[in-house]
């Protein structure tokens, strides 16, 4: 089996989400940065994969210098090895995105064969644009599944489960295949402090694909509004007893 997962280096979930003044781009100034949720449950379900059946797993990202990172950290849990396509930090839109991977994807199949199975997040911490891993598969003329709880490679083709109100649908593609993965795929593991220094040493391809004149344009980027908690007073002291037996009994937790 040869996999590859596809990354993106993103702000730290758990951080608050700034917007530069002009509303057009995340200020990471204060941020640290990882990959996806989704990305990394791809990169787990990669590494299972090739244990269980051989052969070798692959990670790639579209991003800047500093990306090796995530593509180290991604070599410490077991990848083999990493392609980084660098850019100079300027957001890549969809199209120019899924472009630059294709490319990279068939330059690496003509050297080293072809990939049975490509994983992406299905979408990304960021932008959330559900659409690289759809474009990257049509380019490439393979079937492809999205939005995966579950991924088994079956002989020659993967079993792919979707979760769905009270049940699962399941979807046997053949391979070579495409697949977007969620959260909860899987538990992914922590790199190891013998992991990092291995992947240290493991083969990191570096090249600077050309940006494409964009046909897409960016209107601004907007942070949506959190939930908002409020708290209603039902009285005060032996006043708010008759209140609070009427919520309880509106709830159907007295009678």
């Amino acid at each position: 089996m040869k996999v590859l997962v596809c990354v993106k280096r993103v702000p730290m979930t758990g951080g608050r989400i700034v917007l530069t003044d002009d509303g057009m781009a995340i200020e990471t100034k204060h941020l640290g940065f990882a990959v996806s949720p989704h990305e990394e449950c791809g990169e787990e379900e990669a590494v299972r994969i090739v244990e269980a059946q051989g052969g070798e797993s692959v990670v790639l990202t579209l991003g800047v210098a500093e990306a090796e990172e995530q593509l180290r950290d991604a070599m410490a849990i077991g990848i083999d090895r990493g392609l980084l396509l660098q850019t100079d930090g300027e957001e890549w839109d969809p199209e120019a995105t899924a472009g630059a991977i294709v490319d990279a994807i068939r330059a690496d199949e003509a050297a080293s064969g072809p990939f049975d199975l490509i994983f992406f997040g299905n979408e990304s911490a960021d932008s959330g644009g559900f659409q690289i891993g759809l474009r990257v598969a049509a380019a490439l003329g393979r079937p492809c599944a999205t939005g995966l709880k579950g991924v088994t490679v079956e002989g020659s083709t993967v079993r792919c489960e979707q979760e769905i109100g009270g049940g699962r649908d399941v979807y046997e593609l053949p391979l070579p295949a495409v697949v977007t993965v969620l959260e909860g795929l899987n538990l992914p593991r922590y790199p190891s402090v013998p992991g990092r220094m291995r992947a240290g040493r493991k083969p990191l391809d570096v090249t600077q694909p050309t940006r494409p004149q964009s046909r897409l344009e960016l209107s601004r980027l907007v942070v949506p509004a959190g939930e908002v908690k409020q708290a209603e007073v039902l009285g005060h002291g032996a006043d708010a007893a008759p209140a609070v037996v009427d919520l309880l009994e509106q709830i159907g937790v007295a009678s």
